[in-house]
């Protein structure tokens, strides 16, 4: 099911992971599948290192965005990452296409730390990099009072 983005109507919101309005962006879109959340995006040849490989530091945002995202949808509340560690695996050859991740939740601490893990996969279907992410997590009310995570979590949904 595709994911709704809620805080495209955030006064001065411009994340670069997710806005799509943001010009020099990643406009990252998400769907979930089952306890998964998912992305499929193309990447750009200004977002490369050498050549055809995509920049690892673009790697490793997107799968921080889409751990985020996970949070949002899986944990119902904000969050910020406090620990990302990545294992490139093979370089992400952009002219095969589409890129795709893919993120669950791999232990959730009382509602208060969410371990994340994801893995990128290139237009080839082959495996690039793995990510885990930790992520300190805002209870439901301070996320809405202070994060502009929306009051309900309907708002994912399309």
């Amino acid at each position: 099911m595709c994911l709704n983005n809620p805080f495209v109507d955030i006064n001065g919101y411009q994340c670069f992971g997710c806005d799509p309005n943001n010009l020099q962006g990643l406009k990252m879109e998400f769907a979930e599948e089952n306890d998964e959340i998912v992305s499929h995006w193309t990447p750009k040849q200004y977002f490369c290192g050498y050549n055809d490989m995509l920049h690892g530091g673009i790697q490793a945002t997107l799968c921080d965005e889409i751990a985020s995202w996970t949070v949002y949808v899986k944990c119902n509340c904000a969050g910020v990452t406090s620990k990302l560690t990545m294992k490139y695996k093979s370089p992400v050859i952009i002219t095969k296409g589409d890129l795709t991740l893919r993120s669950r939740i791999k232990e959730n601490k009382r509602n208060k730390v969410a371990i994340i893990s994801v893995s990128l996969y290139d237009g080839a279907g082959d495996l690039c990099a793995e990510a885990e992410a930790v992520f300190w997590m805002f209870s439901h009310e301070e996320s809405v009072s202070h994060y502009g995570y929306p009051e309900n979590h309907e708002a994912f949904y399309k």
